[in-house]
C-alpha cells in the first residue's frame, strides 16, 4: 500500500458518495452512525441496512454516539461517518475516545472544509489550514490517517475491519450534494438500529 499522506492538502480530493459506496460494499454486521446531513444522506443512499443509524438534528455527535455502540458491544465494530464541520463541534471526543480506546471504532471524516449543509461557509479548521488527522494522532489515536486517493482509502477501511483500533480515517471530499435524503422518522430510525444491532427484539 503507498504512504499515508498526512496533510489534507496533500490527498486527493473525492466523492463522498463514492467512497461511501466504497465502505458500505465491505459491510457485515458492523454497526454504522451517520452523522447529521450529507454523511447519512449517502449512507441512506448506499443501501439501506439495520444496522444503520441516520441522525437527525444532533451535529457533533456521531463519534460519541458510536463510541457508546463500541463499548455497550465490544464484539462488534462500529464506525462513525461524520463531517469536518461536525467533528469540530466535539473535538474533545478524539480524547475520550484515545483514553477509552475501543478496538472496534471506526472513525470515517469527510473533509471539504466547509459547512455545506448549511450554505457552504468555511470551517475554522479550513481558514486556519488545520490537519484533522494530526489532532487525532496528537489526542492519542495512533491509527489515524488520511486517504491519499480512493484506492488508499478503500485499503485503510479493509484494514480497519480487520485490525484493532481504535481508528481514524479522513479523505478530502468535494462539495456535491447527496444524491438523496434520509426519511426523517426519529422513531422509526431508533427502533430499526436498535433491532438491528440486537439491542430490541
Amino acid at each position: 500500500m503507498t504512504a499515508t499522506i498526512d496533510t489534507r492538502h496533500n490527498a486527493k480530493v473525492m466523492n463522498r458518495f463514492e467512497l461511501t459506496k466504497l465502505l458500505v460494499a465491505k459491510l457485515s454486521d458492523q454497526a454504522v452512525i451517520g452523522g447529521i446531513g450529507n454523511a447519512n444522506f449517502d449512507l441512506w443512499a448506499a443501501g439501506r441496512r439495520p444496522e444503520n443509524f441516520y441522525m437527525l438534528g444532533s451535529m457533533g455527535l456521531a463519534v460519541p454516539i458510536a463510541l457508546g455502540v463500541a463499548i455497550a458491544q465490544p464484539h462488534r465494530t462500529v464506525i462513525a461517518l461524520e463531517g469536518d464541520g461536525s467533528l469540530l463541534m466535539q473535538l474533545g471526543c478524539l480524547a475520550t475516545v484515545a483514553a477509552r480506546a475501543p478496538r472496534n471504532l471506526v472513525i470515517v471524516v469527510w473533509d471539504n472544509g466547509i459547512y455545506q449543509i448549511t450554505g457552504g461557509q468555511r470551517t475554522p479548521a479550513a481558514a486556519a489550514r488545520t490537519d484533522l488527522v494530526a489532532i487525532a494522532r496528537a489526542a492519542g489515536i495512533l491509527e489515524s490517517h488520511w486517504a491519499a486517493d480512493e484506492a488508499e482509502f478503500e485499503a485503510l477501511a479493509a484494514r480497519a475491519l480487520g485490525a484493532p483500533g481504535p481508528w481514524f480515517i479522513a479523505a478530502r471530499i468535494d462539495d456535491k450534494p447527496a444524491v438523496t435524503q434520509t426519511e426523517r422518522d426519529p422513531v422509526r430510525i431508533r427502533d430499526a438500529f436498535m433491532r438491528g444491532i440486537g439491542s430490541r427484539s
